[in-house]
């Protein structure tokens, strides 16, 4: 029985990836504990988790953890490995696949490629710490259906086609305008069958999306209201999910929702695609300077963002209806 600490504190997509490889690792292993290490405000995302993870903020170096697996690899979790290497505790790191990253985004002879995704990745950080196994995850509700009395109020009963747009990310590379993505939710409301709700951050996403859900009929904004945990029972219960490179991807990926995403200095050859998404549910524009960032946080080379301006919500709104039968 061997007790494992695995370190990833951020960010919060990136969190939820590493969800479908614990699990797997946890019910290939039950005989051992996995221990994730991530921030407090995560802890919630690890919905029905096998009862050999635990989840925690904080730890002490004193105790007597087997292995370390660090899926983060960043400054804080080498300070981290440090601590445990001086007391001999085997360490095993996740190679970020950097240099290819940069070749992929580089402005000139960029290297248009898949890399192994991220998924992949961790997957490969569990193998050289000796654990072996397939992916055997596929929700974190495969066990049970999810649960929407607590929100039911304002969900009320499913009927129809209920559709979620999350239309914000954490950088602008990633934001398809507000302007034209209002657009596409008043296309899908004018449907009597068809629910919107609307999915983002408190604050200013929310003062948005709760003016858009004041414009349109059948659109609810669900930013804000309710914990995380209710947001992803809701998700689990949508037909589709329209969202951008971001966390709601990778949350409608951990309970096996479909994702029709929205890309624009990023890419999907990135690694970063939600776990088992259909490729050809990612909506972009081939322009020959994308990707020009692993994360949507460069500033367009163009200055004009032509990858996500020039891609009409006409497109977005006749894929949602060839993937929905509307």
């Amino acid at each position: 029985m061997a007790n494992i600490l695995i370190i990833r504190l951020s960010a919060i997509g990136d969190v939820a990836m590493t969800i479908p490889v614990i699990y797997s690792a946890a019910e290939a292993y039950p005989a051992d504990t996995f221990t994730v290490l991530t921030q407090a405000f995560l802890l919630p995302l690890f919905v029905n988790k096998p009862p050999n993870v635990r989840i925690v903020s904080s730890i002490s170096v004193t105790h007597g953890y087997d292995k370390i697996i660090d899926l983060h690899n960043v400054i804080s979790s080498r300070i981290i490995r440090i601590l445990f290497r001086l007391k001999k505790t085997p360490v095993f790191t996740l190679d970020k696949n950097r240099k290819a990253r940069k070749r992929l985004t580089a402005p000139k002879g960029k290297e248009l490629k898949p890399l192994t995704s991220m998924i992949d990745n961790y997957t490969a950080a569990f193998q050289k710490a000796g654990f072996h196994f397939a992916l055997s995850f596929t929700s974190v509700f495969a066990s049970c259906l999810a649960d929407l009395r607590e929100i039911e109020d304002t969900t009320g009963k499913k009927s129809g086609k209920w559709i979620g747009i999350a239309p914000f990310a954490k950088h602008s590379g990633k934001i398809y305008p507000p302007a034209y993505m209002e657009q596409i939710v008043k296309k899908l409301s004018k449907r009597e069958d068809t629910t919107v709700f609307l999915f983002g951050g408190r604050g200013e996403e929310a003062a948005v999306l709760e003016q858009w859900a004041c414009r349109h009929p059948r659109v609810k904004n669900m930013a804000g209201r309710y914990p995380l945990a209710n947001e992803l029972a809701l998700i689990s219960r949508l037909d589709l999910l329209v969202s951008m490179d971001s966390a709601n991807m990778h949350f409608a990926s951990l309970t096996a929702t479909r994702v029709l995403s929205v890309w624009g200095a990023t890419h999907p050859y990135a690694g970063f695609y939600g776990f088992r998404q259909n490729p050809n549910d990612a909506v972009q524009l081939d322009m020959p300077c994308r990707p020009c960032s692993a994360y949507g946080n460069k500033p367009c080379l163009r200055k004009d963002r032509a990858c996500m301006t020039q891609l009409m919500p006409k497109t977005i709104v006749e894929k949602i209806q060839g993937i929905l039968e509307i």
